[in-house]
Parts: C-alpha cells; sequence; structure tokens
C-alpha cells in the first residue's frame, strides 16, 4: 500500500507559486480506529487484542497525566506530546495571569533520523557529509497518484452529496509546495 495524491494547482493569484501544481494528500473515508490497531498488533506481537485496547486507552490516559504536570511525553518511535496554548497579549506582566490563556493544544513532534545521503572531501583532507532530517514514522511511505473517479471533485473542495470533504491541515503559505488547502479525503 502507498500513500495516494492528486495533482492540485494553486489558484491563489497572491501567491508566489501561482499556477504551479502540488502533490496533495487524499485519504479514505475511514478511519483506522483503535480495533484496527489492536487486531494489527496481535498479529505482529505475542499480545491479545484485549490487552492492546486496555494498553492504549491507558497510554492516554498516561499523556493526560504527565501533560498535566506540565511534561512533555517521548514514545520512542512515535515522538513527543506536549502542552501548546494561545494566550492574550497584555501590556503590563502583572496582567499576563492564567486567565490571559484562551485555548489549549497537543503539540506533537514526530521522531526524526539523521540520515547520511553522501559526502564530499574537503580541501583538508576530511570529509563532509551530506545528510537529511527524515521523520521516522514516515520516511519509508511511498506515494502513488490516484486517480479519482468522476464522482469525486478534482479542486479539493468540499460539494454537497459528494462524499468528500477537505481537512484543515494546510498551512495557508506558499512555502514547502503547499497551496494553502487541506488535505481530499475520498
Amino acid at each position: 500500500m502507498s500513500q495516494k495524491y492528486i495533482k492540485k494547482q494553486n489558484k491563489n493569484s497572491h501567491s508566489t507559486a501561482y499556477g504551479k501544481y502540488f502533490a496533495r494528500a487524499v485519504y479514505d473515508e475511514k478511519f483506522v480506529e483503535i480495533d484496527d490497531i489492536a487486531d494489527y498488533i496481535q498479529q505482529q506481537a505475542s499480545v491479545k487484542k484485549s490487552d492492546v485496547k486496555a494498553a492504549i486507552g491507558e497510554l492516554g490516559e498516561a499523556l493526560k497525566h504527565y501533560m498535566e504536570m506540565g511534561q512533555k511525553v517521548r514514545l520512542d518511535g512515535i515522538g513527543i506530546f506536549k502542552v501548546g496554548f494561545s494566550a492574550i497579549g497584555v501590556d503590563d506582566p502583572e496582567d499576563c495571569t492564567a486567565s490571559t490563556i484562551t485555548t489549549r493544544r497537543i503539540i506533537f513532534t514526530p521522531e526524526t533520523q539523521r540520515l547520511v545521503v553522501g559526502s564530499t572531501r574537503t580541501d583538508d583532507g576530511g570529509v563532509k557529509q551530506k545528510y537529511v532530517v527524515a521523520k521516522t514514522l514516515v520516511m519509508d511511505v511511498a506515494f502513488e497518484e490516484a486517480h479519482i473517479n468522476a464522482g469525486f471533485p478534482s479542486s479539493g473542495s468540499s460539494s454537497s452529496g459528494s462524499g468528500t470533504n477537505t481537512g484543515g491541515s494546510g498551512t495557508g503559505g506558499n512555502g514547502g509546495g503547499n497551496d494553502g488547502g487541506g488535505d481530499l479525503d475520498i
């Protein structure tokens, strides 16, 4: 299996990437649920599905417990979870209290690995390595163009009755090849 994508043209006339085409992730409408993950883990390890489901449930409680204490939680092979928030700006530092915090969120930073992709000799005889930083969870993901049926809009926008919707995960800028829209669910 592979991650599907479609080609989408940037139609934001204010963007420096206006008119360019970008790959846009496409997802199944079905979510992978805890039962699916528990089935998979049960097949890969000598653990019963019920035990996996119980452990996943307790993992959620453990994350909540440690984040309530102001801790960052690192799960090897996955990444780091921590609490983030937005606050109202005030002029006087005395007025900057917990009451100015308006929203809370969980910030997830995926685990990364530094991979050497080449090297060159320096003038003094040393070696300079070229490397990339790869996100561990997705570094082996393969990509394949999706050929969406006529019943799905090619623009990636919502349309009533089509069975598709767009997520709100785009960055909104023109950097990184993102045209500002979300990902498409099919």
